[in-house]
């Protein structure tokens, strides 16, 4: 899962904001939760999906991340990840999810909202996924 703060306003030339807020629009949203980070890029692949949290709720779900790119520090990102969906109001969690695929909108709606504790440290923190569904 990834770990992100309030979006905060940033200078860079792909984007406006890094990190997490409803009033950012689905697109800005996206952007805003991409980045570099220090992880197993493959064992977050693997996964499959990732689950961005605020204050260990999931807030958003990133799916498509089978690919990464490694930067000159070590950092990786995985640039072809899609918006699967987000919550829309922090208050009362309503979620918007906006996957086409049935299987990523099926992890959306199960995942969004839902408290997902990590004791692990840093942007990246691995948790366990079940195989199963249902």
């Amino acid at each position: 899962m990834l770990r992100v703060d309030v979006a905060k306003p940033v200078d860079e030339p792909d984007r406006a904001w890094t990190g997490f807020s409803t009033a950012l629009a689905p697109e800005d949203l996206l952007k805003a939760l991409r980045g570099w980070w220090r992880c197993d890029a493959a064992s977050v692949a693997a996964g499959g999906v990732l689950p961005v949290t605020l204050s260990g709720y999931v807030v958003a779900v990133l799916t498509n991340i089978a690919t990464w790119e490694k930067n000159e520090h070590g950092r990786h990102a995985f640039p072809q990840a899609q918006l699967a969906g987000y919550v829309t109001d922090l208050a009362r969690p309503t979620v918007e999810v906006t996957a086409s695929a049935r299987t990523d909108r099926a992890l959306a709606e199960r995942l969004l909202g839902t408290r997902l504790p990590s004791d692990s440290g840093g942007a990246v923190a691995y948790v366990t996924t079940n195989a199963t569904t249902g």
